[in-house]
């Protein structure tokens, strides 16, 4: 397998707790522009404010 086949390992942090994409899946979404992490725990939260 050639390194180009090969998929970065990328890490996310939820912008609202700090956890990150090994421990908890993380949802990335746009706001004003403005690339955001979101884990699934605080996804609630995000959505009903």
């Amino acid at each position: 397998m050639s390194d180009k086949n090969k998929q970065e390992n990328l890490e996310y942090e939820c912008d609202h707790c700090g956890t990150t994409s090994e421990l908890k899946p993380i949802i990335t979404y746009v706001h004003q522009g403005e690339e955001k992490h979101c884990c699934v725990h605080c996804l609630p939260a995000l959505i009903h404010g």
